[in-house]
């Protein structure tokens, strides 16, 4: 039995927009397709990829602790 949803589940997006060495954004984690059908998708698959999503950017986190020169690690307070 499928769980009713009161309200719709909001993108993920926080408007950076650029896609990263493995292909997901690096503001939401979203894949490129995962984007691009986000209002087309039902919400329990949704719900599957924001989980993905927050694996997605614990998993970055991670790599950017163990290598901090890797270029997709981004320090903009170093711009200021």
């Amino acid at each position: 039995m499928q769980q009713l949803e009161f309200f719709d589940i909001p993108s993920p997006c926080i408007g950076v927009c650029e896609s990263g060495p493995r292909g997901y954004c690096l503001g939401c984690f979203r894949s490129r397709e995962e984007r691009q059908h986000w209002h087309g998708i039902d919400d329990q698959t949704k719900r599957i990829i924001v989980r993905a999503c927050n694996r997605r950017k614990q998993a970055h986190i991670k790599r950017n602790k163990q290598n901090p020169n890797d270029p997709t690690h981004f320090n903009q307070g170093a711009l200021f």
